[in-house]
């Protein structure tokens, strides 16, 4: 591997009522500014970060209707990024925004896009619905795990609850993904731990580095987004080339921040084939005995 360091930036993103689109870029284009102020070569945004947005209008609207609105958003969004990386020279993970393939047939997507310093993108979509998006959101699922191949190796994103579900994050992990990203949104204690002990179970299943983002702050007009719990993070796995307690930083939960840190890729690396233990390798037989379940009755 070429780049045996990179250095990320993973945000604790404050989401606050904004009165024009400008105002969102501004905040926006200052976070990555900073990012890239700490030499950072990644920075992470959070799921639904771009819900702000919903401010611009009627908020009284149906929910549902509220979020193919802000589907219309994404063009002005995706250049905003692209321009962003392009000017940095950084990937930004640029957390999700609601997105419709096909406004005829008013089917909605929870999308992740991903961007390189030449501002060309990729896109990640939401994999598993949570019950407010299955329900109330009306979102429907994407069906297909992405990784990203950068000059730093690959990556993954795994949105919120799919990082609940541990093949997508081996499926990743197989494909030679070292690190993956979790933009997330969590309204409460319990479900911000929810995706925090899955994201740490990940590290240490997949020996893979995992940079988890979350939403702060409030929209109290936003159902579903009117009360944010989050901390970022970036995890490890539990062996001794690492952090003691797996984390290698995080920030202080509910407070606006910035958490940075620099991930050793050859480390990552070396420890699939010399660690402690070795749970992606093995995770082969682990699969095969998961088809021979016996029951036995006592």
């Amino acid at each position: 591997m070429a780049i045996e360091r990179i250095r990320v930036a993973s945000l604790q993103y404050f989401i606050r009522p904004v009165q024009t689109f400008e105002q969102f870029r501004d905040q926006v284009d200052a976070l990555v500014e900073t990012a890239a102020d700490y030499k950072a070569q990644l920075v992470v945004f959070p799921e639904y970060f771009s819900v702000q947005l919903l401010t611009l209008g009627n908020t009284k609207r149906p929910i549902e209707d509220q979020i193919r609105d802000l589907a219309a958003q994404v063009p002005r969004f995706i250049d905003m990024m692209s321009e962003l990386a392009r000017r940095e020279s950084i990937y930004i993970v640029a957390g999700t925004i609601p997105t419709m393939d096909d406004p005829e047939s008013d089917l909605v997507h929870n999308d992740c896009f991903v961007f390189g310093p030449n501002g060309d993108h990729g896109v990640q979509g939401k994999l598993h619905m949570t019950r407010f998006e299955n329900e109330e959101w009306k979102v429907s699922p994407r069906s297909t795990l992405k990784v990203f191949d950068t000059d730093f190796g690959p990556f993954a994103v795994a949105i919120c609850y799919d990082v609940e579900f541990p093949e997508i994050a081996r499926g990743a992990a197989r494909q030679g993904a070292h690190i993956l990203v979790v933009p997330s949104c969590t309204d409460d204690r319990q479900g911000y731990f929810r995706v925090r002990y899955c994201a740490q179970a990940r590290a240490i299943e997949n020996q893979m580095y995992v940079i988890h983002s979350g939403t702060v702050g409030s929209i109290p007009t936003v159902p579903a987004v009117s009360l944010n719990y989050g901390c970022a993070s970036i995890l490890t796995p539990s062996d001794f080339a690492f952090s003691r307690d797996g984390i290698l930083a995080e920030g202080i939960p509910n407070q606006e921040m910035m958490v940075v840190g620099e991930l050793n890729l050859k480390t990552i690396l070396d420890t699939r084939t010399n660690g402690t233990v070795l749970p992606l390798f093995d995770s082969h037989r682990s699969a095969e005995i998961a088809t021979r379940v016996e029951v036995c009755e006592l």
